[in-house]
């Protein structure tokens, strides 16, 4: 799916803004009235926007609502509307009309009103919106239960009766909060009628020249391809070659490589033109390859240095907030990081956009966290399917990114249990990844803290991601047999003759708790956690990179195990540094992206 851009063709009219809103109920209703409704900025998460426990803790349907004029001007075009994310479920409702609806909160999708609207009168649009997470959601609620990080204390008789009074609410299998809303932009786009629907780019590096493969999907399969003009510019602006045709191969002389920051991150852009129709694709020559324990980024062997992150901030929740995606990279090339994975969710492609043009490298997940309880999953759980489609639309969207290097399946599933089971379900979706993309990039997924001699299906991806916490959540407190524990897990791994991820590891540090002797939950103990968990790593030499976890403090549910939120960031959730940072600033930028380990 092409991203939407201004161009000599086409128009895009962002409809963020202020809209009508109202909070619904468990059911959808139809024939909503915005009488007496509530204002609500769009894109964001609607949950703080109005502090009170009903915007805050709902649970059911929202409802969205504001006009737009469509101009004369465009009546021999095509006209969409896209919705970057609208999470979880949508129904888009036009002039009174349901037009179309939406399964998944993290991806776009788009709807064509070209033949359905009235030109220069006024278009009524309502978006109504389900936050409900289940068994058949990603990511997964847990169903007539408690919360994460809750409790009810099953058997005591004044418990038992009390739960008669809880209301019904979201209980996420997750660690952050349901932020939920449109927390993407609208955009109301045009296009010629005859139409570049999607571009493919994949490219080759020998000796001093770059292959770049083209494939060009246009509106009709009817249409003359031969009409397709591909012109690929530098970033000067400069023609450096050019092709016929909707499938081409290009070569390029003495290419401009993308590289991880600080080298340079060169982006090209494809020209494409068709009919009357013009698209500008930027995109970089780089290669991707796992081989033996290493990952390998232009042929050379890459240390990945950064933090798990969210989309998280203070008021907006999840919505898109391109100055905090600004300052968060700006703070990343400080501190030495050159990448991070999109936990636990793909992210607005802003952000990747971003970079692509800044140069730090992206592990691209998708929102497949939390599939695991009590009972088999693999077996109780209705999500395969929305999982195989998740997957296809991630890679639609973000194929052509330089800065995307793996995909990540899912996070922290039941794979020890129901081995077999879990085996089945992942590696189709690996197999699925691998023949979808066509860049081929390596394809892994994030394991939790398990037991590992029996999970058959970690060892089975092409890179080895885990998320360990020895000293936190395991042997709390005591370092020194975290470290020998630790240590013995990576005997294992290092058997496996596979690379291997630290993509998750960290204690809680509440900003402002010091102690002279280090303890738990103060800013010395976060420090000396990691100082002696990457002793540990940097004896490995299949290890190829470190994740705290996680960049900044984030927002959670309300939990016995969480003060206002989760506190294992590195800054604070307002981008205020801990003690930690200036440990990381000077370890990260003394190792270097290419060659740490040899």
């Amino acid at each position: 799916m092409l991203y939407p851009i201004m161009s000599e063709s086409r128009t895009v009219t962002d409809f963020s803004g202020i809209w009508d809103f109202k909070l619904g109920n468990e059911n959808y209703e139809s024939g909503i009235s915005f009488k007496d409704s509530d204002s609500i900025a769009v894109p964001a998460s609607y949950n703080d926007q109005k502090d009170t426990p009903e915007y805050r803790n709902h649970y059911g349907w929202v409802y969205y609502h504001r006009t737009f004029y469509v101009s004369e001007k465009f009546t021999n075009d095509r006209i969409v509307l896209r919705f970057d994310a609208v999470t979880h479920s949508a129904k888009i409702i036009l002039n009174g009309k349901e037009i179309a609806s939406h399964k998944g909160g993290f991806l776009p999708f788009e709807v064509e009103i070209t033949d359905i609207i009235d030109f220069d009168c006024e278009q009524d649009l309502i978006v109504a919106v389900d936050n409900k997470i289940n068994h058949s959601t990603l990511p997964v609620g847990n169903e007539n239960t408690t919360p994460f990080f809750g409790s009810d204390n099953p058997g005591i008789p004044s418990v038992e009766l009390g739960k008669a009074y809880k209301k019904k609410c979201n209980a996420p299998n997750f660690d952050f909060f349901n932020f939920a809303g449109i927390n993407r932009p609208v955009r109301l786009c045009t296009t010629p009628r005859e139409y570049i629907k999607d571009i493919a780019v994949t490219s080759s590096v020998n000796d001093n020249s770059a292959k770049i493969k083209f494939k060009i999907e246009l509106s009709s399969e009817n249409n003359n391809d031969k009409n397709v003009k591909i012109t690929i510019l530098d970033e000067d602006k400069n023609e450096v070659a050019f092709s016929n045709g909707a499938s081409a191969i290009i070569t390029i002389e003495n290419p401009n490589l993308w590289n991880p920051y600080p080298e340079r991150p060169y982006l090209y852009t494809a020209k494409v033109e068709y009919e009357n129709d013009i698209y500008y694709e930027p995109f970089g020559i780089r290669t991707v390859e796992v081989k033996d324990t290493q990952f390998l980024i232009n042929g050379k062997p890459f240390y990945f240095k950064g933090a798990g992150k969210h989309e998280d901030s203070p008021f907006s929740g999840r919505g898109l907030n391109l100055c905090l995606d600004v300052k968060d990279i700006n703070l990343m090339h400080i501190i030495g990081a050159n990448s991070f994975r999109t936990s636990h969710y793909p992210y607005a492609e802003e952000m990747y956009r971003l970079c692509d043009r800044e140069g730090i490298v992206v592990i691209d997940e998708t929102p497949a966290v939390g599939i695991g309880g009590g009972e088999n999953p693999y077996k109780t759980f209705n999500i395969h399917n929305h999982h195989k489609d998740v997957i296809t639309d991630l890679i639609s969207r973000d194929k052509n990114h330089p800065c995307v290097v793996m995909w990540s399946l899912g996070n922290e599933p039941e794979t020890q249990r129901y081995p077999n089971d879990a085996y089945d379900y992942w590696h189709e979706l690996y197999n699925l990844a691998h023949s979808l993309d066509p860049q081929n990039r390596p394809v892994t997924f994030v394991c939790c803290q398990n037991d590992y001699t029996k999970d058959i299906v970690t060892r089975t991806m092409d890179v080895v991601c885990i998320n360990r916490y020895y000293g936190w959540y395991n042997l709390s407190g005591d370092l020194n047999a975290a470290c020998y524990a630790f240590n013995i897990e990576l005997d294992f791994w290092q058997e496996q003759n596979k690379p291997v991820l630290l993509t998750e590891y960290g204690a809680d540090a509440v900003a402002g708790i010091h102690r002279n002797v280090a303890q738990m939950f103060s800013e010395e103990y976060q420090w000396e956690y990691y100082e002696k968990i990457n002793e540990v790593l940097d004896k490995r030499n299949f290890v190829i990179g470190e994740h705290p976890w996680n960049f900044a403090d984030f927002d959670t549910i309300d939990g016995c195990m969480r003060v206002g939120g989760n506190k294992k960031g590195l800054f604070t959730r307002e981008r205020n540094p801990k003690s930690a940072v200036r440990y990381f600033k000077n370890r990260w930028n003394s190792i270097p992206n290419f060659y740490y380990k040899k």
